[in-house]
Protein backbone atom coordinates (compact mmCIF):
# COMPACT_ATOMS: atom_id res chain seq x y z
CA UNK A 1 0.00 0.00 0.00
CA UNK A 2 0.97 3.58 0.51
CA UNK A 3 2.17 4.88 3.44
CA UNK A 4 2.70 8.52 3.77
CA UNK A 5 2.92 8.93 0.05
CA UNK A 6 5.31 6.22 -0.68
CA UNK A 7 4.55 2.91 -1.67
CA UNK A 8 5.67 0.40 0.47
CA UNK A 9 5.16 -3.39 1.98
CA UNK A 10 2.39 -2.73 4.91
CA UNK A 11 3.80 -5.86 6.38
CA UNK A 12 7.53 -5.09 7.04
CA UNK A 13 7.34 -1.60 7.71
CA UNK A 14 7.68 -0.74 11.48
CA UNK A 15 5.28 2.34 12.13
CA UNK A 16 8.08 3.71 14.76
CA UNK A 17 10.46 4.38 11.93
CA UNK A 18 7.93 6.84 9.65
CA UNK A 19 6.36 9.75 10.39
CA UNK A 20 3.21 10.19 12.12
CA UNK A 21 0.26 10.32 11.77
CA UNK A 22 0.67 7.75 9.03
CA UNK A 23 -1.45 8.10 6.40
CA UNK A 24 -2.32 5.20 4.58
CA UNK A 25 -3.51 4.52 0.82
CA UNK A 26 -4.26 1.62 -1.79
CA UNK A 27 -1.60 1.68 -4.80
CA UNK A 28 -2.56 4.07 -7.41
CA UNK A 29 -1.65 1.62 -10.19
CA UNK A 30 -3.71 -0.98 -9.39
CA UNK A 31 -7.76 -1.03 -9.67
CA UNK A 32 -9.30 -0.56 -6.07
CA UNK A 33 -11.41 -3.67 -4.74
CA UNK A 34 -12.47 -1.74 -1.28
CA UNK A 35 -10.71 -0.08 0.95
CA UNK A 36 -7.34 -0.76 0.53
CA UNK A 37 -7.65 -4.03 -1.31
CA UNK A 38 -6.09 -3.82 -4.58
CA UNK A 39 -6.82 -6.19 -7.78
CA UNK A 40 -3.30 -7.51 -8.78
CA UNK A 41 -4.42 -9.06 -11.58
CA UNK A 42 -2.43 -7.47 -14.25
CA UNK A 43 0.71 -8.57 -13.02
CA UNK A 44 -0.52 -11.98 -13.15
CA UNK A 45 -1.63 -11.77 -16.65
CA UNK A 46 1.87 -10.28 -17.75
CA UNK A 47 3.85 -12.93 -15.36
CA UNK A 48 0.99 -15.55 -17.92
CA UNK A 49 2.50 -13.64 -21.87
CA UNK A 50 5.70 -14.27 -20.92
CA UNK A 51 5.17 -17.44 -19.69
CA UNK A 52 7.28 -17.25 -16.69
CA UNK A 53 7.44 -20.92 -15.49
CA UNK A 54 9.56 -23.57 -16.32
CA UNK A 55 7.19 -26.08 -17.69
CA UNK A 56 7.06 -29.64 -16.90
CA UNK A 57 5.61 -33.19 -18.81
CA UNK A 58 5.01 -34.88 -15.97
CA UNK A 59 5.65 -35.39 -12.25
CA UNK A 60 7.81 -38.68 -12.31
CA UNK A 61 10.99 -38.76 -10.78
CA UNK A 62 13.63 -37.79 -13.33
CA UNK A 63 16.79 -37.66 -11.33
CA UNK A 64 19.02 -34.60 -10.60
CA UNK A 65 19.07 -31.57 -13.00
CA UNK A 66 21.53 -30.07 -14.65
CA UNK A 67 23.84 -28.21 -12.39
CA UNK A 68 24.20 -24.12 -12.59
CA UNK A 69 27.31 -22.76 -11.90
CA UNK A 70 27.80 -20.51 -8.89
CA UNK A 71 27.48 -17.02 -10.42
CA UNK A 72 24.58 -18.08 -12.40
CA UNK A 73 22.72 -19.75 -9.34
CA UNK A 74 23.91 -16.88 -7.07
CA UNK A 75 22.27 -14.26 -9.45
CA UNK A 76 18.91 -16.55 -9.71
CA UNK A 77 18.61 -16.65 -6.29
CA UNK A 78 18.52 -12.94 -6.17
CA UNK A 79 15.97 -12.61 -8.51
CA UNK A 80 13.67 -15.52 -6.95
CA UNK A 81 13.33 -13.20 -4.39
CA UNK A 82 10.72 -11.57 -6.18
CA UNK A 83 7.43 -12.28 -3.83
CA UNK A 84 5.10 -10.22 -6.59
CA UNK A 85 4.16 -7.02 -4.37
CA UNK A 86 3.48 -5.19 -6.76
CA UNK A 87 5.31 -1.70 -5.31
CA UNK A 88 8.03 -1.73 -8.12
CA UNK A 89 4.62 -1.49 -10.29
CA UNK A 90 3.32 1.56 -8.10
CA UNK A 91 6.97 2.97 -8.45
CA UNK A 92 7.08 3.16 -11.99
CA UNK A 93 5.73 5.85 -14.37
CA UNK A 94 4.97 3.82 -17.17
CA UNK A 95 2.86 1.35 -15.46
CA UNK A 96 -0.68 2.78 -15.81
CA UNK A 97 -4.18 2.50 -17.28
CA UNK A 98 -3.18 4.87 -20.38
CA UNK A 99 -0.58 2.06 -21.73
CA UNK A 100 0.07 -1.92 -21.88
CA UNK A 101 3.48 -1.91 -20.20
CA UNK A 102 4.08 -4.91 -18.23
CA UNK A 103 5.81 -3.41 -15.50
CA UNK A 104 9.40 -3.69 -14.23
CA UNK A 105 8.79 -6.88 -12.05
CA UNK A 106 8.72 -8.88 -15.41
CA UNK A 107 12.07 -8.02 -16.35
CA UNK A 108 13.95 -10.25 -13.11
CA UNK A 109 11.35 -13.01 -13.67
CA UNK A 110 11.91 -13.10 -17.69
CA UNK A 111 15.77 -13.40 -17.16
CA UNK A 112 15.59 -15.84 -14.04
CA UNK A 113 13.12 -18.64 -15.93
CA UNK A 114 16.01 -18.02 -18.74
CA UNK A 115 18.57 -18.65 -16.46
CA UNK A 116 17.40 -22.01 -15.72
CA UNK A 117 18.75 -25.15 -17.30
CA UNK A 118 15.61 -26.60 -18.33
CA UNK A 119 14.18 -22.78 -18.40
CA UNK A 120 16.51 -22.11 -21.40
CA UNK A 121 14.53 -24.49 -23.78
CA UNK A 122 11.66 -22.22 -23.96
CA UNK A 123 13.90 -18.73 -23.85
CA UNK A 124 13.09 -17.93 -27.65
CA UNK A 125 9.07 -17.90 -27.22
CA UNK A 126 9.25 -15.99 -23.74
CA UNK A 127 11.78 -13.41 -25.37
CA UNK A 128 9.12 -13.25 -28.45
CA UNK A 129 6.16 -12.54 -26.11
CA UNK A 130 8.34 -10.09 -24.13
CA UNK A 131 9.07 -8.36 -27.45
CA UNK A 132 5.64 -7.31 -28.39
CA UNK A 133 3.30 -4.58 -27.45
CA UNK A 134 3.80 -3.52 -23.47
CA UNK A 135 6.87 -5.63 -23.15
CA UNK A 136 10.57 -4.33 -23.79
CA UNK A 137 9.84 -0.70 -25.39
CA UNK A 138 7.57 0.39 -22.41
CA UNK A 139 10.54 0.21 -20.37
CA UNK A 140 11.92 4.51 -20.14
CA UNK A 141 14.77 3.55 -18.12
CA UNK A 142 13.49 5.69 -15.12
CA UNK A 143 15.46 3.28 -12.43
CA UNK A 144 12.43 4.29 -10.04
CA UNK A 145 11.35 0.41 -9.49
CA UNK A 146 15.02 -0.33 -7.91
CA UNK A 147 15.30 2.58 -5.53
CA UNK A 148 12.03 1.10 -4.19
CA UNK A 149 11.97 -2.82 -4.50
CA UNK A 150 11.69 -4.42 -0.79
CA UNK A 151 13.88 -7.11 -1.52
CA UNK A 152 17.12 -5.47 -3.15
CA UNK A 153 16.52 -7.25 -6.48
CA UNK A 154 18.74 -6.08 -9.43
CA UNK A 155 15.97 -4.95 -11.79
CA UNK A 156 18.05 -2.65 -13.73
CA UNK A 157 20.75 -5.30 -14.22
CA UNK A 158 18.09 -7.73 -15.61
CA UNK A 159 16.24 -5.60 -17.68
CA UNK A 160 19.72 -4.89 -19.21
CA UNK A 161 20.03 -8.28 -20.37
CA UNK A 162 16.63 -9.23 -21.16
CA UNK A 163 17.45 -6.07 -23.45
CA UNK A 164 20.59 -7.92 -25.13
CA UNK A 165 18.69 -11.42 -25.00
CA UNK A 166 15.95 -9.55 -27.12
CA UNK A 167 18.63 -7.91 -29.71
CA UNK A 168 20.71 -11.21 -30.09
CA UNK A 169 17.51 -13.08 -30.77
CA UNK A 170 16.09 -10.51 -33.08
CA UNK A 171 19.43 -11.09 -35.26
CA UNK A 172 19.72 -14.64 -35.14
CA UNK A 173 15.82 -14.62 -36.37
CA UNK A 174 16.76 -12.36 -39.02
CA UNK A 175 19.82 -13.47 -40.35
CA UNK A 176 18.20 -17.51 -40.10
CA UNK A 177 20.65 -18.72 -37.09
CA UNK A 178 17.67 -19.83 -34.60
Amino acid sequence: MVINGTARQACSTLVDKIEHPIRLQPMRTFPIIRDLIIDRERMFDSLKRVKAWIPIDGTYDIGSGPRMDDNKRLMAYELSKCMTCGVCQEACPNVNDKNDFLGPFVFPQVRLKNAHPTGEMNKGERIESFMGDGGLEGCSNFQNCVQVCPKGIPITTSIAAVNRSATVHSFRSFFGAD
